[in-house]
């Protein structure tokens, strides 16, 4: 982190106390940027920035409980390892010739992590979706890497996708001139459900809803499993889901399967 002359570089200048960039986290009321719940501006080194912004975050992110029968089932609006590798990329991969902080904006919906640089020149958004990885600062990611903050260089787009591959909003990965967007959306917002709930008569039928959306289709030994019944009342309540409208029932072969109208397949 000494340069040739003798002189701090300016790696060493962004992990230090006197790093002239910050990190900009705002709380928005709502699903738009009108009403300010909370903000905070973090300062300092970029491994402070990184721990102290992360902490905010987790500190607004709320943890729905549900219960069924005697266990009680926890699910956090966002994962804790998507959160995680959107901050780390905002900060790690961001163009440092730039002067603006890091922003990123958290909304009943979703969280934004806004990063200035954009795209490294010559890389396409298509390309970075095949998994491609060209860092814009090669040193301060392989500092991340040695203090174990980052597994492996590139991966951390893949690993999001892959945390909201099986969820009704995937993530959204937006490249502009000179910007950067990741946004990851509330697993536990109630627009992800709305078109659900507007079927659902009984418990069992918003369960199996549920699970058919989330995976895209579903089989009636599935319903049996999820709902503990035999395969006579699976195959009732499959077929009056039908009659509603919910499910589409396809056939091929000795293989019958349920897709939901409201997911493409």
């Amino acid at each position: 982190m000494i340069g040739e002359e003798g002189l701090y570089t300016n790696l060493a200048l962004l992990l230090s106390d006197q790093c002239e960039h910050t990190l900009k986290i705002a709380v928005f009321q709502g699903t738009d940027d009108v009403i300010f719940r909370n903000h905070q501006e973090f300062s300092g080194s970029l491994l402070t920035q990184l721990e102290d912004g992360y902490n905010f975050i987790d500190k607004n992110i709320a943890v729905k409980s549900t219960i069924e029968g005697l266990r009680r089932e926890d699910v956090r609006d966002y994962p804790h390892a998507a959160v995680r590798e959107a901050l780390l990329n905002a900060i790690i991969h961001r163009d440092y010739s730039f002067t603006g902080s890091t922003l990123v904006n958290i909304y009943d919906d979703r969280i934004e992590f806004v990063s200035l640089g954009g795209l490294v020149s010559g890389l396409s958004m298509e390309a970075v979706m095949m998994g491609v990885s060209q860092s814009r600062n090669a040193n301060l990611a392989n500092v991340f890497y040695r203090l174990k903050l980052v597994e492996n260089h590139g991966t951390g787009i893949k690993r999001i996708r892959d945390l909201y591959k099986d969820c009704l909003k995937q993530a959204v990965f937006e490249s502009a001139t000179g910007a950067f967007r990741t946004t990851i959306f509330n697993l536990n917002f109630k627009c992800n459900i709305e078109k659900i709930g507007y079927f659902q008569q009984n418990a069992e039928l918003e369960i199996v809803m549920k699970f058919a959306v989330n995976k895209k289709v579903i089989t009636r030994r599935e319903v049996e499993k999820i709902l503990s019944v035999g395969s006579t009342k699976a195959y009732g309540l499959l077929t009056e889901m039908c009659h509603k409208g919910m499910l589409t029932v396809k056939k091929a072969g000795n293989k019958t399967r349920y897709f939901p109208t409201l997911v493409e397949e």
